[in-house]
This record gives structure tokens, sequence and C-alpha cells, in this order.
């Protein structure tokens, strides 16, 4: 039996389940919450449910026991539900004994008192002698009453505001509305709310598919990464899902498919190549520093560009650093990308030199760089800065140090390109509704492009993607590595390094456009501040831009 039935109060098999909203707020699971906090994996037993039931209404209903019956009957409003011994819902209309009540009309459908007015002159005349001791024990000036009211009609307020969320809960349920349970999943989960967590997780489970919309494909990563959170085993599925190697050297990396599918790498790649051949247009040795050099794809375009250049190409040398994780993308050490790239620039007839650095970010050094003398230097950040640990993580902060560090070289030009997102410091919660909203996006964008069906687009998914909204979602401190900024922060860390903007060629905002016509039409090009942005429809996803 899942757990999701196994949590649900003896009735609902019934009916109680999937009555109107209006019927069942009166026993909505967030109620439960107060239990101790751990899921409940006990037998559908009856009287295990009958337990369940009975407590809950003790806690948190008035009820009244009939001699008659047996039954507990709810007063407290019109829709209300009582329960008979075996446990089943009943309403009141249908209920053919009441309690003895002495105020009891066959016109009193709710059981209530037919004439409260004795009852009020009591309760006012012992609020009256209560005030009145009151005073005489703590003095004049104490409130100790009207404290007991307000404190008596917040506790109403916030059974009311509960209430109001468990409807909202159990309507997205009734609606299927996948993205709004996930939210209430992940808010469940941010409340440490175990009891609701874990039920959401299995009608979670029941929603998603690798297969099937794009919002069921990312549900199903997104609820890995909470399951993996609650377990506290995200770094582990991490390591898991990241891209496996080729199996052979013809095989494409799952990481490179998503280049060729997708115009956000591609977008990126351009925009930086135009600033660094603007600022190198006349220079005749060119230095370039990748931190995340990756597969080298980048360099393509730029050695055949450099070689068409007027007065005959520059001498290029590459310092690719990458650390040994990407191996699983590039089917092998940063020998693959030198040699790749030497054979392309041997055949277009450019000096070429390539130097391998096989270390992650946090560990460059300035002798790492092989800067020398008589070179313009440029220095490329692509889709690797927020990976850096800043001072939120690490006193050392290598996301501002290797600023510093490449500022002290005096570059001609460095690109910057990142996804516009926001989760470096933010809390979880929010965090998981800012990835949501940015993936939500990006599966959609992949949707278009191929097949759900296609065996690919599954393994671009799973193994790229993926790992990136589990470990958003299920890991903290220093292994949560991805740890998006908006570029409003990258400029301000950028300006205290000591850089300034680098304007961005009307040439290269040309150039992408025309790339853009080969996808589809909802992707969006903007300049905004002397940077570029690629969105899909009214979500920026990538932003672009260049410094000196």
């Amino acid at each position: 039996m899942q757990a999701s039935q196994r949590l649900r109060i003896s009735g609902m098999s019934n009916g109680l389940y999937y009555q109107p909203i209006r019927e069942v707020e009166a026993n909505c699971l967030p109620q439960f919450q107060t239990f101790d906090r751990q899921p409940y994996y006990n037998d559908s037993s009856q009287a295990s449910n009958n337990y369940l039931a009975q407590n809950f209404y003790e806690r948190y209903c008035t009820l009244e026991s009939s001699s008659a019956n047996g039954s507990y009957a709810v007063h407290n409003s019109p829709s209300t539900v009582s329960f008979s011994p075996n446990g089943s819902p009943m309403s009141q209309q249908d209920s053919h004994s009441y309690p003895a009540d002495p105020h009891y009309s066959p016109d009193n459908t709710y059981g209530s008192p037919i004439s409260g007015s004795c009852i009020t002159d009591e309760v006012n005349d012992f609020k009256h002698k209560l005030k009145e001791l009151e005073n005489v024990m703590l003095g004049p000036d104490c409130n100790f009453l009207d404290s007991y009211d307000s404190s008596f009609q917040n506790g109403i307020n916030n059974t009311s505001l509960e209430m109001d969320s468990c409807r909202q809960v159990m309507e997205a349920i009734s609606n299927r509305n996948l993205k709004q349970i996930l939210i209430f999943c992940a808010k469940a989960v941010s409340d440490n709310d175990l009891l609701m967590a874990h039920w959401l997780m299995d009608e979670l489970r029941q929603m998603v598919s690798v297969t099937g919309e794009p919002i069921q494909r990312l549900g199903a990563y997104m609820l890995e990464g909470l399951v993996a959170r609650l377990s506290s085993s995200g770094s582990t599925i991490c390591r898991a899902l990241k891209c496996k190697e080729p199996e052979s050297k013809d095989l494409l990396s799952y990481m490179h498919i998503l280049y060729e599918v997708c115009p956000y790498f591609k977008f990126g790649y351009m925009s930086a190549n135009g600033a660094i051949a603007e600022a190198m247009k006349d220079e005749k040795r060119v230095h370039i520093i990748d931190f995340q050099i990756a597969q080298g794809s980048q360099w393509l375009t730029l050695i055949q560009a450099f070689a068409s250049r007027p007065g005959g190409p520059p001498h290029i040398r590459i310092t690719g650093i990458d650390d040994s994780m990407s191996a699983y993308a590039r089917g092998g050490d940063l020998n693959i990308v030198g040699k790749r790239l030497s054979r392309l620039a041997k055949s277009f007839k450019v000096p070429f030199e390539f130097h391998a650095a096989a270390m992650s970010g946090c560990e460059v050094q300035l002798e790492n760089l092989g800067v020398r003398p008589g070179e313009a230097l440029a220095v490329n950040f692509a889709f690797m800065l927020h990976h850096m640990p800043d001072e939120s993580v690490s006193t050392q902060n290598h996301r501002d140090r290797l600023l510093r560090l490449v500022k002290s070289l005096s570059p001609k030009v460095v690109t910057l390109v990142e996804q516009e997102s926001n989760t470096n410091t933010a809390a979880f919660y929010p965090r998981f509704l800012e990835t949501l909203n940015y993936y939500t996006a990006m599966f959609e964008s992949i949707d278009v492009t191929l097949p759900r069906e296609h065996k690919e687009r599954i393994n671009v998914e799973q193994h790229c993607l993926a790992r990136e909204v589990v470990n958003i979602l299920a890991c903290e401190g220093p292994e949560r590595v991805e740890r998006h900024e908006l570029l409003g922060k990258w400029r301000s860390r950028f300006k205290m390094a000591g850089f300034t903007p680098y304007p961005l060629s009307s040439l290269v905002n040309a150039t992408i456009k025309t790339l853009l016509e080969n996808y589809c039409n909802k992707y969006r090009l903007q300049e905004r501040d002397g940077a570029l942005y690629l969105g899909w429809m009214d979500r920026d996803l990538v932003a672009s831009c260049a410094w000196k």
C-alpha cells in the first residue's frame, strides 16, 4: 500500500478524499503536523485509523460525546463532518441520533443550543469577575485578560490560515496541478513538515515522467532533489548523474548534443568570441586563457575567423583550464582538446599552441597561466564562475580572488557568460521556486527540438541538467557547486575587482540574430545596459558581457 493511502484517515476510501473541499476542510493533512513530525507508516487497520481520526478531532475540534450512539459530533461550523464509531465520515444531516442535549430540537440541524443568551450572560459575568480578581492580585494596570483574548484570536487566525493552505493543497491534487504540488512539497520540506512532505512526494511519483510533458520531466528530477535533500544524499545522487564517457571516440557526449539542439551555448560562445575578435583585430600574438574549456568547441569558429582576417592570422596560444570531472563530458583528458584544436588550426594555416592546465579554478595561481610578454591577453569565463565558492561558502572567496588575479594580468578583454538565475545565497524555498521557473523554460525549449521518446533527449536531460537541479536543491555548503547569480551581481563583482565594461560589437548582435533564425521563434534576444540576454519567451536564461 502506498504511503499516501496509509496517511489517509479512515473513511477516505469511502469517498471523503474525493469529496468537494468544503466537506473535508475539517480533516486536511496540514493539521497533522503537530504530531511527532515523523511520517506514519503504520498499517491501515480499523483500530489505528479510528484512533487517528478521534485523536485529530480531540486536538483541533470542539467535540461532545454522545452516549446514545457513541458518535462524535463537531459543532463548529455548518460544513463539519461527524465520525461514527467505525471511523467513517457522515454529515450531521445524515445522522439519525443526536447527543443527549437539553437544547436539542429537530429543527436545530447542527446540534447547537437554541438560545445561547444564558450562556453568554454567564461568560460575561465570569470575565467580569476574573477581571476583578486580576485587579486585586496583579494591579489595575494589568491586561492579562486582554492578552488572553488576543492570543485566542491569533490562534483562530492561524487555524484559518492552515485551513486555507489545506484547501489549496487538496485543490491542486484534485486538479493534478503538478507545478503547484511541487511548490507545496518544497514548502513542506522547508518547514520540516515531514508528514505533508512524504504524502505529497507519493502523489508526485504518480504524476512525473521522464518521457512526459516538460513539467513532468523536470518534476521527476526536482522530486529526486527533494527526496535527496530529506535523506541527505544529494552529493551521492549528483555523482551518479554526471555525464558518462562516450562508448567510443566517435560518439558525441551528451553535453555536445545539448550544444547542438539548443542555442544557449552557441549564443554564449559567439558573443564572447565577437568581443575577443574585436579586441584582438590588430594583434599579432594572442593568448587566450579559458577557465573552463570543456570540449573546446568555443574556439573552433574563432580560429576560422582569425584565419580569414585581412593581413593574415595572428599566432594563437590557448591555455585550457579544466578539472578532471569534465572528462565525463569530453571522453578523456585535456590532450584530446589540444589535438582537436591543433588539427583545425593546421588545416586553416593558423599558428597555434595549446597549454593544458588540468585543475580546478580554485587551485589556479599565477604560475599556472603561463603569461608571456608581448602577447595580447584575453580571458574567458564562460559558464564557469558560478562554480567558484564565494564569501558565503569560504573565507578564501575564490570567485572574487580569480577576478582580482585576472585583473592583475592587465588583459585587453575579459568575457563573461552566465546563466541568468539567482540560486547562490538564496534560502532553500526561494531557491526552489527560482530553479523551477528557470528549468521549466529550459525543458520547454528542448521539447520543441527533440521528440519526447528520443533516447538522446532523455540522456541529455538526465545526465546534464538533472545533476544541476539535484545539486541546487539537495546540497548545501561546499557540496553545492551550482551557485548562479544574476548579471547585476556579477557587475558588482567585476567593478570591485577594478574592471570597466567593454562594449559589445553591433556585428555580434546581428550575427546571433541570424543564428536564432534556425531555432524556434520563442527564443528572444535583447541588449540591455551593454549586455546581451538570450531568453525563452518571457524568461532570461543566459547573459553575456565583456570587461577590460
